[in-house]
């Protein structure tokens, strides 16, 4: 049977999910479909069917996405854009048929994209004697006189602090705040910068009474890890593959204990399904959580090259099919290059 898949707005890496899936070790044929509100969406030329999708959200997107699934007969739907939603509502795609990799657990999932709910969960399950790994110090905040006073009870030792939006994807609003920022030397010398001044952050965010929920807290200067985590339908971790975030493009492969425990203990507790990823940056020795992604992660091909098809192995599991033994390959340091895609070509040539 050919199965027919669809990725809804996803991040321009989806196109190595793809083309895995697509080149699975079974030989399963699928018939991949792709879609995104922009016409030059580059994965698109990993599909075998794609178009353009609204611009829309919530229940509207909700219904679009029902309708999409039943036009074109799709048999599994991998979403990115409103995956918390679509959780909800599992139900509605089971009527007519559609398999949603998605962790089915709605609360969780809602859980999981609030940074400060996850980290209240954890630290509970720490009080109670269930330690699963290190939580930086913050405070969360939605006002100017909030944030000056959350700056001041956590950088009182000296400590470095950063900001981010409690619920928001990858580096979108993250800054670094640096009193050098502001000097003429860092504007000379810097290129671009995720580095803003504290009083030019008190500045902005008087702009307005409240603003969405920000955290403040100490910033990380050791290495990254994400360790990208399959599971099976029931949580049951079958593997882990930490990946190092190097100098500049390098990444490696790392066999690391301590953090594939850190994945044992976060899958016994929380039973996330299928595909997950944690992110935890070291300080003085120590590795804490920035945040979980219950879905394939931005760097998810990279960890594939341990021997391990993260993309079609969840949708194996997600079929009720079982996985041999998995045997990772670690130790390896890797690095990619750009690559120029043809979007769209004209047919005339012109003779010179």
């Amino acid at each position: 049977m050919v199965i027919n898949i669809w990725f809804n707005r996803w991040f321009s890496t989806v196109s190595h999910y793809m083309e895995l899936i697509r080149h699975n070790p079974d030989q399963q044929e699928f018939v991949i479909y792709g879609t995104h509100p922009n016409p030059d969406t580059v994965y698109f030329k990993y599909c075998d069917v794609s178009g353009t999708e609204p611009d829309i959200e919530g229940e509207e997107y909700i219904q679009f996405c029902l309708d999409y699934c039943i036009q074109n007969q799709i048999h599994i739907f991998v979403p990115r854009k409103e995956n918390v939603l679509i959780s909800h509502h599992l139900d509605k795609f089971e009527e007519i048929g559609v398999k949603i990799l998605v962790c089915p657990d709605g609360e969780l999932m809602a859980m999981m994209d609030d940074k400060a709910a996850m980290y209240r969960s954890l630290q509970n399950e720490e009080n109670e004697g269930n330690f699963i790994v290190t939580i930086p110090s913050y405070r969360i905040v939605n006002n100017a006189k909030e944030f000056q006073q959350a700056y001041a009870e956590l950088s009182k030792d000296n400590m470095k602090l950063c900001i981010k939006p409690v619920i928001g994807e990858g580096a979108s609003g993250f800054r670094i705040i640096d009193n050098n920022a502001d000097t003429i030397p860092f504007i000379f010398s810097t290129a671009s910068s995720q580095k803003i001044s504290y009083e030019t952050a008190v500045k902005i965010l008087q702009t307005q009474e409240h603003f969405p929920d920000l955290m403040v807290l100490e910033y990380l200067d050791g290495y990254e890890y994400s360790i990208d985590c399959l599971a099976d339908a029931d949580g049951t971790l079958l593997t882990a593959i930490p990946r190092k975030k190097g100098n500049g493009r390098i990444r490696e492969i790392e066999y690391n204990e301590e953090l594939i425990e850190i994945a044992v203990k976060m899958a016994a507790q929380y039973k996330i399904p299928y595909v997950f990823n944690i992110q935890v940056k070291y300080k003085d020795g120590v590795p804490k959580l920035l945040e979980i992604n219950p879905r394939m992660s931005g760097g998810l091909h990279i960890s594939c090259l341990a021997d391990i098809n993260f993309p079609y192995y969840a949708i194996k599991l997600l079929l009720g099919h079982p996985l041999e033994a998995l045997y990772p390959k670690f130790g390896l340091k890797v690095t990619h290059i750009e690559q120029a895609v043809i979007l769209s070509s004209e047919e005339s040539a012109v003779l010179v």
